[in-house]
């Protein structure tokens, strides 16, 4: 079947989905084309049990250089365009930020402005040694958009994220990793198969327990009281599944997990 689509890909296989920015006449800029057709592919992800785990890449040397200076100095909005224009985004930014599946972010190259925002999207980050992210926004007299002001503190602190926010300084693929930004680092020509083999590893993980994880983790601003009664909650449904029952039978005869994290290649 035709892809029907003109700035990414999307491809679905051994349950896990691959989208793939396609724009690398210019490092796959982010296009308002390109924004909604990774809206449609958020909400075909949503629907579609039987996909375990996303992972998010892009076409050639580079992630996703940020948005489109060219195509934004042409629109002319006033401000209430903009407004609405960048609203429109959150639904989908909100519904890939909330996914109940793994999403593994594989970064080569450049992951400016909106890019890193992107990548920030991710539960896990791995990247390749000349990889390079940067908050450019202020570059261009922006602030950072695509969730950033969410996921970066969240990662780095409020203080790093200040600081990254507002120097627009780019960050190395080694002080990625030091920052926790990134999770690993894998030459260029293994990032696509290591991204494949962490996603690979979520097929055979209790999909009950991981949309409760990721759940749990999205609201760390409540005390300790209501954390406990979520766990509480969250553990009694866990328990009741299938995944769990046939993780005790096998632990008890002695056989290997269903799931295993993938080793380092």
């Amino acid at each position: 079947m035709p892809q029907p689509y003109e700035l990414i890909r999307f491809a679905v296989c051994d349950q896990v989905a691959t989208l793939t920015f396609h724009n690398p006449a210019k490092r796959n800029a982010f296009e308002p084309r390109m924004r909604e057709e990774i809206a449609e592919v958020v909400a075909t992800v949503r629907r579609d049990r039987s996909i375990r785990a996303l992972v998010l890449t892009g076409e050639g040397t580079h992630f996703c250089s940020g948005g489109d200076l060219s195509n934004i100095a042409s629109v002319g909005l006033d401000n209430a365009g903009w407004r609405e224009r960048l609203t429109n985004l959150h639904d989908w930014l909100q519904d890939l930020l909330t996914l109940d599946r793994p999403i593994i972010a594989a970064v080569d190259g450049a992951a400016y402005g909106a890019g890193f925002s992107l990548a920030l999207l991710a539960d896990f980050i791995i990247a390749t040694p000349r990889a390079r992210f940067c908050m450019s926004f202020i570059k261009v007299g922006l602030v950072p958009d695509c969730a950033a002001f969410y996921t970066l503190p969240r990662i780095v602190g409020p203080q790093r994220a200040r600081e990254l926010m507002l120097s627009a300084r780019e960050v190395g693929a080694q002080e990625a990793l030091a920052l926790g930004i990134a999770m690993e680092l894998h030459p260029p020509e293994q990032l696509q198969a290591r991204a494949q083999a962490l996603a690979r590893s979520f097929v055979q993980a209790s999909p009950v327990a991981v949309s409760l994880i990721k759940r749990a983790l999205a609201a760390p601003g409540h005390d300790l009281a209501t954390l406990l009664e979520l766990e509480a909650n969250a553990q009694s449904l866990a328990m009741g599944t299938p995944d769990h029952r046939d993780a005790v039978q096998r632990f008890l005869r002695k056989e290997p997990a269903s799931f295993v994290w993938p080793a380092q290649p």
